[in-house]
C-alpha cells in the first residue's frame, strides 16, 4: 500500500469532511474522492459513511486510522533515522526528561562507553512523556521513562521500581508525620496516575515543582531517588506505603536493529540491576 492514499485518508478522517480534507492536502475533492474510493476498493471494505450531511468512519475506519497514523509516523521516522545516519559521526540519542533517570544515567553512560558496540551518546532533555514521541518520530534512538506510557511500536524493559515519596511543605500539617497514605492526600490508587499527569502537565520542572511545594502552593509524589539526591530547606519527604511504586523503564522502537542501541539496553539492565543488590 503507497503512502500517499493513506495520507489522503487519515486528512479525510481527520477532517470529515472531504472539501476541508482537500484544503488541507492542497488538492481539489473530486480526485481526494476518487482516491478515497479506489482505496475503499483494493481494501474491499467501505471505510467511510457519506450522506449530503455528513461524513463518518465506518468500524473498519476507525482500525484504519489507528494504523495508518502509525504506519505514515514510521516512514517520516526511517527518514529522519536515515539522515541522521548520513551526518558527520554516527550518534545515540537517548530521551530522558531531566532527573527522571533514577540516578543510573551517568554510571550507564560510563559503563556503556567501555562496551564494543558504543557509539557517542547525545543525551536530549525532554518534557513529561515526550520520549516516546521521539522515538516514534525517529529523532531518539532509546529512552528512559516513567510508566506508564504509550508502547506504540516500542519494546521497553524495566530497569527499577522504586517507592513513592509525598512532597510537602515543611509548614504542611502532614509534615510531622513519619509516613503519609493516599487518604490523607485525598487520593486514592486508581486516580494517582491522573493527579501526577494534572500536575505534569503544568510544564515545571524539578526545581520549579519543588518552589512551588516549599511556597505551599502544591502537594506531589515523587520517587524515592529524588528524595535521596535532592534535600532542599522548606521541604520534607514522607513515604507512602500504600502509593503503587514509580517503575523506570528504557524504551526503544520495536523495528531498531541498531548494535549500539542493543549494547546500551544491556548496560542500562545491568547498571540498573547492580544497584538494586541483584546479581
Amino acid at each position: 500500500m503507497e503512502s500517499r492514499p493513506l495520507r489522503y485518508f487519515v486528512a479525510v478522517a481527520e477532517e470529515l469532511n472531504f472539501t476541508r480534507a482537500a484544503e488541507r492536502l492542497g488538492i481539489s475533492p473530486p480526485p481526494l474522492s476518487r482516491a478515497i474510493r479506489r482505496l475503499e476498493a483494493d481494501l474491499g471494505v467501505a471505510l467511510f459513511e457519506r450522506t449530503t450531511h455528513r461524513v463518518a468512519l465506518t468500524p473498519a475506519g476507525e482500525v484504519l486510522l489507528d494504523q495508518a497514523r502509525f504506519a505514515l509516523e514510521a516512514l517520516e521516522a526511517a527518514g529522519r533515522r536515515a539522515r541522521r545516519a548520513a551526518g558527520p559521526g554516527t550518534k545515540l540519542v537517548l530521551a530522558l526528561k531531566a532527573d527522571g533517570d533514577g540516578g543510573l544515567l551517568e554510571p550507564v553512560l560510563e559503563r556503556y562507553a567501555t562496551e564494543p558496540a558504543a557509539v557517542p551518546v547525545t543525551v536530549r532533555l525532554c518534557g513529561w512523556q515526550e520520549q516516546t514521541r521521539l522515538l516514534r518520530i525517529g529523532e531518539a534512538d532509546a529512552a528512559l521513562v516513567h510508566e506508564p506510557f504509550d508502547r506504540t511500536g516500542l519494546d521497553s524493559e524495566v530497569l527499577a521500581a522504586e517507592p513513592r515519596v509525598a512532597v510537602l511543605s515543611a509548614a504542611h500539617p502532614l509534615a510531622g508525620r513519619d509516613r503519609v497514605e493516599l487518604a490523607d492526600l485525598g487520593l486514592s490508587a486508581g486516580d494517582l496516575h491522573r493527579f501526577l499527569d494534572e500536575v505534569r502537565s503544568e510544564g515545571r520542572d524539578l526545581a520549579q515543582l519543588l518552589t512551588h511545594v516549599a511556597l505551599g502552593d502544591l502537594v506531589t509524589l515523587l520517587p524515592a531517588s529524588v528524595a535521596r539526591r535532592y534535600p532542599r530547606p522548606g521541604i520534607v519527604y514522607r513515604p507512602v506505603p500504600d502509593a503503587p511504586p514509580a517503575v523506570l523503564a528504557i524504551a526503544w522502537p520495536q523495528q531498531s536493529r541498531s548494535t549500539a542501541t542493543a549494547a546500551l539496553v544491556r548496560t542500562a539492565a545491568a547498571v540498573a540491576a547492580a544497584a538494586a543488590g541483584q546479581p
